[in-house]
């Protein structure tokens, strides 16, 4: 049993090494991987320090008796030591395998380490997220290059994000991020993005980086296609013949401007308009407009005028529970309510929490019909926890029940769903409840989700808001608070207005914590209205 349990917990550990960019916590694995690299990397360069210093002793010793012998040998021992010197030391310094051994050493510590490290499809998911910040917080690719979140729009607002240490990007970063965008024919982002690489690869041309992947060949080549595909053919035949200027032999290239000039000659007016390119929107999400307003006032609760009736009070709900320490209810919004319940976990809480749901942490995944599948618009990793897996987890049920009054035992209620999110994780706006009875909600055979728990079990620096869309409010996360929304009227029908996302986080290490309650078991808990449409 011990043997189970220990390869369980190896496989989930493995399992969330997967994705990398799906969960922060996989991304601090990462970086603590990469330390390791690192110190592999400097027991190398110490060691080829060390023989690349008995090589130039080599060099100045015989350097030296070239200075003093000048071009001839008289002495027996000098001529001695020069046949030596060429029948036997120059074949050791040249064969030596020292500077093999070395390069060795570095890639065995490589290869130990290889099953850990992200694979291709985190590069591109990374990539893609951090399109998705340019996209939704409005900012400029010129100035996310230069390590700066600016928006494009008006060059007089403050950063939306002011890191603490200066981060620019290389030519072959931006490089990678414009060719996910063109391998995926999204031309929109890969125009910008190839133009910082190539405006950083002209600047650095001729010195060659040992961990660069393109060029500027290669960034020319992308970025005249990406040209040619908007429209834009001048723009096209002008980085093709500039190309052609560094690698001549090019027939392929060749071909292009050949055949760029015959387009640009039979629709003169043609080749020189500017792109106009619409931005993808894969999800066709119709509500992106305003989920992304939403997103970007940044730390600000409500877009819209005061409503009445918002107010803080402190809460017993008649609960003897509570009475020593009631809870400190904030109301956001009213229809939908939304009540955020201060200091509902402490600190302590709320990390023993995330270290018990950290080994079990899969990529997320959402209803599709009947099935559960992995999406784009939902990057995280979560776990499920049950009440009874650590004492903390029953106090916190207990807590659940004084705040909701409602049954919180299986299947009336689902266990505890912990979600990290990853770079530039999001989840775009959803129905917590069920829209189909086809849904896989319904096979706790409980019906259908009534009301969601949302603890915020760490703050962000930037981003990461729970956006309402139809409600026009924003909540950003505030560590240790819990936001309570009712997800169906009495009635049973789902309430629409509950339409919710999770911003994309643009800064932080973002953690929650869902309950999510059944309607069964709650029905003199929270009774039908006296109108039917209630």
């Amino acid at each position: 049993m011990q043997c189970l349990r220990a390869a369980l917990l190896l496989s989930a550990l493995r399992w969330g090494r997967t994705e990398t960019y799906t969960s922060m916590l996989s991304i601090h694995q990462a970086l603590a991987t990469e330390r390791e690299l690192l110190q592999g990397l400097h027991t190398y360069l110490e060691e080829e320090t060390r023989r690349l210093g008995d090589l130039r002793r080599f060099f100045t010793k015989i350097q030296t008796l070239h200075q003093e012998l000048g071009t001839s040998v008289v002495n027996p021992l000098s001529a001695y030591t020069l046949i030596k010197r060429l029948q036997s030391d120059w074949l050791n310094v040249v064969y030596s395998t020292e500077a093999n051994n070395n390069l060795r050493a570095l890639k065995v510590a490589y290869q130990r380490l290889e099953e850990d490290l992200p694979a291709y499809e985190d590069l591109e998911g990374a990539a893609r997220a951090v399109m998705r910040l340019e996209d939704v917080y409005a900012l400029s690719v010129k100035e996310l290059a230069k390590g700066r979140f600016r928006r494009s729009t008006n060059a007089h607002l403050p950063d939306v994000y002011s890191p603490g240490h200066d981060f620019s990007l290389s030519a072959d970063d931006c490089f990678h991020i414009g060719k996910v965008a063109y391998d995926m024919e999204d031309y929109y982002h890969s125009i910008p993005w190839l133009e910082e690489a190539v405006t950083l690869f002209r600047v650095s041309y001729g010195n060659w980086n040992t961990e660069d992947e393109g060029s500027l060949e290669d960034a020319l080549d992308h970025l005249a296609f990406s040209y040619f595909k908007a429209g834009n053919i001048s723009q096209a035949l002008s980085l093709s013949q500039e190309f052609l200027h560094y690698d001549p032999s090019n027939k392929r290239v060749a071909r292009n401007i050949q055949k760029y000039e015959k387009l640009l000659t039979a629709h003169p007016g043609r080749g020189n308009r500017a792109p106009v390119l619409q931005r993808p929107n894969v999800t066709h999400l119709e509500t992106r407009d305003i989920y992304e307003a939403l997103c970007q006032t940044l730390d600000s609760q409500s877009t819209g005028s005061h409503q009445p009736g918002l107010h803080c009070s402190y809460e017993t709900h008649r609960d003897p529970f509570l009475l020593l320490q009631p809870l400190k209810r904030e109301m956001l919004h009213r229809q939908p309510d939304l009540a955020l319940y201060h200091h509902f976990v402490s600190d302590g809480e709320a990390e023993k929490i995330k270290a018990l749901a950290a080994p079990w942490l899969q990529r997320s995944v959402v209803a599709s019909g009947e099935k559960q599948q992995k999406v784009d618009y939902r990057i995280s990793k979560s776990a499920w926890l049950k009440d009874t897996l650590d004492p903390v987890l029953v106090a916190l049920d207990r807590r659940i029940a004084a705040l909701t009054g409602l049954n919180i035992h299986p299947p009336f209620a689902e266990y505890l769903q912990v979600v990290n999110y990853g770079l530039g994780g999001h989840y775009e706006p959803h129905f917590d409840h069920a829209t189909s009875r086809k849904s896989p909600l319904y096979r706790m055979k409980s019906g259908n989700r009534i009301a969601t728990l949302m603890i915020y079990l760490s703050s962000v620096e930037a981003g990461g808001s729970t956006a309402f869309i139809h409600a026009n409010i924003s909540i950003p996360a505030v560590k240790n608070a819990a936001l309570f929304w009712w997800n169906l009227h009495r009635n049973g029908r789902g309430n629409e207005d509950t339409l919710h996302a999770g911003c994309p986080v643009l800064a932080g290490d973002k953690w929650v914590a869902n309950k999510w309650f059944h309607e069964y078991g709650q029905e003199f808990r929270r009774p039908c209205g006296v109108h039917p449409e209630d």
